[in-house]
């Protein structure tokens, strides 16, 4: 930026050239990334001999919806799966997950999480957010049996081998286990995302050991980070949210499973009915969002990729603790930031509302929020109500008051709101 912005200060425009300098490596790799992917997608849609047909709408029952059953051949062969199961009907990545639970789980099975407690909004639907009794609906309420271990995290931390890993799996896994489920994104934990890699070697060691146990990856943020996707590194299922990175920031609702067939139809029982299936499920509205969304998505994580490798080399400089590091490989488009005090926490939020292209007259304030156990504080001002992959900041109001920055349909959007916020935060630290 070889100009200056008359609304930021002369010095955050200078540190915000600097940090623009010095990721120009990261950000030709992020190139490199999203012209793999975009030449994935694209053979995907000359493969699957896409149409205009294809976007147009259907009603009632949905049998032979063209544009269904192309979407979800799409689907296949982007994430090397056998079949897949992509509806507009998923209200969220949470409905998602619980779809695949309900359809895989059966009362007497055990789930088990190998990256220790899930995301806040999944605890409801497993029952243990309740811990003296299950809640009413939950898996616990079925009968499903639920356990944790975090050697997955650990492993991705560095502290034990692959031979620790081995023996740890093997502690936790026991005759009870029916389904693992791996959480690659962090939520709102203080890890690192479950990187590609540490999915491949979980899955080959436990394919090896536990050849029929099927592995459940949670994949919600980490599409097209990478060049590959679960299901290509051994992954039974995989599932996801369509207002999230496979999108594009097209996609108005929705969500995605990916893996083994057999798997796939039980969860396409789970959520219609046993019998009906894939075979079933219309959308009246068309197709169009949704091809074009996932046929934009690579650029679109790329985009978000490179504003949260920005957002953590500035806010770095500024002093503040940042995980992932500006230069660290990265397997998700979340960049966490350690605000260090409430006041900082609202005003980060604040001016990220203010400066989105939706609502920016709007104050965001922490409040309770149904699935969270504590106050969080959200800042979306997007197209699509909730969208993670365009620009959006949230966070628990309470120690150590991180902000989880995510998205962002353009780094030009990521940088100016960044900068934006230092000049806030400033402001307010001196008034």
């Amino acid at each position: 930026m070889d100009f200056e912005l008359g609304t930021v200060a002369k010095d955050t425009l200078r540190l915000a050239q600097e940090c623009i300098h010095d990721l120009d490596t990261v950000w030709s790799d992020v190139d490199n990334l999203v012209f793999y992917n975009q030449v994935k997608v694209l053979e995907s849609f000359i493969d699957s001999k896409i149409s205009l047909t294809h976007l147009w709408p259907s009603t009632g029952y949905g049998y032979q919806d063209i544009g269904r059953e192309g979407l979800e051949s799409l689907f296949a062969k982007i994430f090397d799966a056998e079949s897949s199961l992509v509806r507009l009907s998923f209200a969220s990545g949470t409905h998602v997950l619980k779809t695949v639970l309900f359809g895989l789980l059966r009362p007497g099975d055990e789930l088990l999480s190998l990256t220790g407690r899930p995301y806040e909004t999944l605890c409801p639907v497993i029952g243990i957010d309740t811990p003296d009794h299950p809640r009413a609906g939950s898996l616990r309420d079925f009968g499903v049996r639920y356990k944790e271990s975090t050697c997955l995290i650990d492993f991705e931390s560095g502290v034990i081998d692959e031979c620790g890993l081995r023996d740890c799996l093997e502690t936790s896994v026991s005759r009870e286990t029916s389904l693992i489920f791996i959480q690659r994104s962090r939520g709102y934990a203080h890890r690192q995302t479950i990187s590609i890699e540490s999915v491949q070697k979980v899955s080959e060691i436990l394919n090896a050991l536990y050849p029929s146990l099927p592995i459940f990856v949670d994949n919600c943020y980490c599409e097209f980070t990478n060049p590959i996707e679960p299901p290509g590194v051994g992954a039974t299922i995989t599932a996801g949210s369509l207002i999230k990175n496979p999108g594009g920031g097209l996609a108005p609702t929705g969500g995605y499973v990916v893996g083994k067939s057999k798997y796939v139809d039980l969860v396409a029982d789970s959520l219609y009915a046993p019998g009906l299936g894939k075979e079933t499920g219309s959308n009246p509205y068309g197709y169009k969002d949704v091809y074009q969304g996932l046929f934009l998505a690579p650029k679109v994580v790329g985009e978000a990729v490179k504003g949260a490798s920005f957002a953590s080399l500035f806010f770095e400089r500024l002093g503040y603790k940042v995980d992932p590091g500006p230069f660290d490989k990265r397997y998700d488009i979340v960049q966490e930031i350690l605000l260090q005090t409430p006041q900082n926490l609202a005003t980060f939020a604040k001016t990220i509302q203010a400066f989105s292209p939706i609502d920016s007259f709007a104050t965001p304030e922490p409040s309770e929020m149904p699935g969270y156990t504590s106050s969080v504080i959200m800042a979306a001002g997007t197209f699509v109500q909730g969208s993670s992959i365009e620009l959006s900041a949230d966070g628990p109001f309470a120690p150590p008051y991180s902000i989880y920055l995510q998205g962002g349909l353009t780094k030009e959007h990521v940088i100016y709101a960044c900068m934006k916020v230092k000049d806030a935060i400033h402001e307010k630290s001196m008034s």
